[in-house]
C-alpha cells in the first residue's frame, strides 16, 4: 500500500492525458482532441446539467492555442454557483472542460443567471483569483476560455483550421437529435461550422 500515490484530478490529467483526450502531451493532435472533447461534452453534458443534445453553444477559436466556449446552460443555483475543483467555478459536472483547463497556462470561467454573474481566473485548473461578481449577459449561461500551455505542445501546434474534422458525438452516441446546436467558429480564418 505504501506504493500507491493519490493524484489530484488536474495532476492525473497531466500525467495521463490519453485517458481524457486520446493522445499524449506533445502529440500534435492534442489541440484538436481537446477541441473535440470539449465540444462533445457540451453536446453530451452531465445529467445534472441538461439532457443530451439540448444545449446550444458557440465555440470560438480566438488564437492558435486559445478557445472560448459559451453555453446557454440553464443554471439552478439561487444565490451563487457551487464551487468545484480546488474552489473553482469548474466542478465535476463539467469534468471534460475541467480536464482541458488542467492543460492550460491560463483559463477563465464565467457563470450567470437572472442578472447575476460570477467570474474566476485559473492557472490550469487552480484558481488564481477569488470568484468575482460581473455584469453578465441576459439569460443563463456559462463561458469558459482556455489557453493551452505551449510547454506541453510541439512547436507550431495549434487548434485545427479544418473544422469539418471535429467530432462532437463520438462513436457511441446513438441519442436522437435534440434542440441543441454547436457553432464552431475559427476567428483566425473566418470560417464556421454548425454541428447538431
Amino acid at each position: 500500500m505504501a506504493d500507491i500515490t493519490v493524484l489530484d484530478f488536474d495532476e492525473h490529467v497531466r500525467k495521463r492525458p490519453g485517458m481524457y483526450f486520446g493522445v499524449a502531451l506533445g502529440d500534435p493532435r492534442l489541440p484538436t482532441q481537446v477541441l473535440s472533447a470539449v465540444a462533445g461534452h457540451v453536446a453530451h453534458p452531465a445529467a445534472s446539467v441538461a439532457e443530451v443534445h439540448s444545449l446550444s453553444a458557440g465555440i470560438d477559436i480566438v488564437g492558435d492555442l486559445c478557445l472560448r466556449v459559451t453555453v446557454d446552460q440553464p443554471h439552478a443555483w439561487q444565490d451563487a454557483p457551487a464551487l468545484g475543483y480546488f474552489g473553482s467555478l469548474l466542478g465535476p459536472e463539467w469534468w471534460q472542460p475541467a480536464a482541458a483547463a488542467a492543460l492550460c497556462e491560463k483559463a477563465s470561467v464565467e457563470m450567470w443567471r437572472d442578472g447575476r454573474g460570477f467570474r474566476q481566473d485559473l492557472a490550469g485548473l487552480r484558481p488564481v483569483s477569488e470568484v468575482e461578481v460581473f455584469d453578465p449577459p441576459t439569460g443563463s449561461g456559462t463561458r469558459m476560455t482556455f489557453t493551452l500551455d505551449p510547454r506541453d505542445l510541439r512547436p507550431g501546434a495549434a487548434f485545427p483550421a479544418d473544422l469539418e474534422g471535429i467530432d462532437v458525438h463520438g462513436p457511441y452516441c446513438d441519442a436522437a437529435h435534440g434542440p441543441g446546436r454547436i457553432i464552431l467558429r475559427d476567428h483566425r480564418h473566418g470560417t464556421s461550422r454548425r454541428c447538431r
